[in-house]
C-alpha cells in the first residue's frame, strides 16, 4: 500500500493545510491486518476503527496545522515556499517527523519535532545522516531523556553541597526523578550509549566544581541545537 504525499496548498496570501485525505496508512494497514485474522477479523477491525481512528485523525490534523502555521511564519520572514517544495531533504524530513508525531502525545517531543523541521527549512540543521539519527532519537527518547540532557549542558548542583554525585544534580533539578535511581540510571545509560554525554557513572563522588562541569558531548550539543527553537 502506498503512502500518499500530502502537498501544501497555497492561496495568494496564506497556506491552507489539507483537512482530510483518504485515510492514514498506519490505520489502513492495521485494519487490514486485523481483518485477516480468522474468527475475530471483522469485529476487531471495526473496534480498532471506532476506538483509534478519531484520536489519530485529530492528532494528524493538529500536527499538520501546527507545521503549516510555522512554515507560513517562515514565508512571512522571507523564506520561499517554492524552494521547500523542491527540497527533497526537507520533504523526507517532514514525512519522517510526521510519522513520529502521530505516535506521541507528549508536548516536549512534538515541540522538538516541529523545531527540527523548521531548522532544516532554514538550513540550520546538520547533514542528512545526522538528521535521521536525531529524529530517531526523538522517537525513542522520553521527555525525561531530553530534560536530563538539557540539564547537563549547564548543570546546577544543590546549594550548600560540598561533595556529591551527578545523581544529586538530577534529583535536585528534576522533581519527577527524586528517589527513582533505577529510572534515571537507565535514562543516563541511554544517553551515554548514544554518545550524547561523556560520563558513564552518575554516582562517583566529586567536588561541586566538578559537578558544575558540562557533561554533554559535541553530539549531544548538536542534538539539542537540532531540536531547539529560535532564540
Amino acid at each position: 500500500m502506498l503512502l500518499e504525499r500530502k502537498e501544501i496548498v497555497m492561496t495568494e496570501d496564506k497556506l491552507q493545510v489539507p483537512k482530510k485525505t483518504k485515510g492514514d496508512a498506519a490505520h489502513a494497514i492495521a485494519k487490514a491486518g486485523l481483518s485477516a485474522i480468522p474468527v475475530i477479523g471483522g469485529s476487531a477491525a471495526e473496534l480498532f476503527q471506532n476506538v483509534i481512528q478519531p484520536p489519530l485523525e485529530k492528532r494528524r490534523i493538529e500536527w499538520m496545522q501546527q507545521v503549516g502555521e510555522k512554515i507560513q511564519e517562515l514565508e512571512e520572514n522571507g523564506l520561499k515556499i517554492e524552494d521547500l517544495q523542491e527540497n527533497e531533504e526537507f520533504i523526507s524530513a517532514v514525512m519522517h517527523a510526521s510519522q513520529i508525531a502521530l505516535k506521541t502525545h507528549k508536548n516536549e517531543k512534538l515541540k522538538a519535532l516541529r523545531n527540527a523541521i523548521l531548522n532544516i527549512a532554514k538550513g540550520q540543521a546538520p547533514e542528512e545522516t545526522l538528521q535521521n539519527i536525531f529524529l530517531n532519537l526523538i522517537d525513542s527518547f522520553t521527555e525525561l531523556h531530553i530534560c536530563i540532557l538539557k540539564l547537563f549542558q549547564n548543570p546546577e548542583p544543590p546549594p550548600n553541597l560540598s561533595m556529591g554525585g551527578l545523581s544529586d544534580v538530577i534529583e535536585h533539578n528534576i522533581k519527577e526523578l527524586r528517589g527513582r535511581q533505577d529510572l534515571y540510571d537507565q535514562i543516563w545509560m541511554d544517553l551515554y550509549s548514544h554518545g550524547l554525554v561523556n560520563t558513564d557513572n552518575l554516582h562517583v563522588t566529586m567536588t561541586v566544581h566538578s559537578l558544575r562541569q558540562k557533561r554533554t558531548t559535541g553530539m549531544g550539543d548538536a542534538f539539542l541545537k537540532f531540536i531547539a527553537g529560535s532564540q
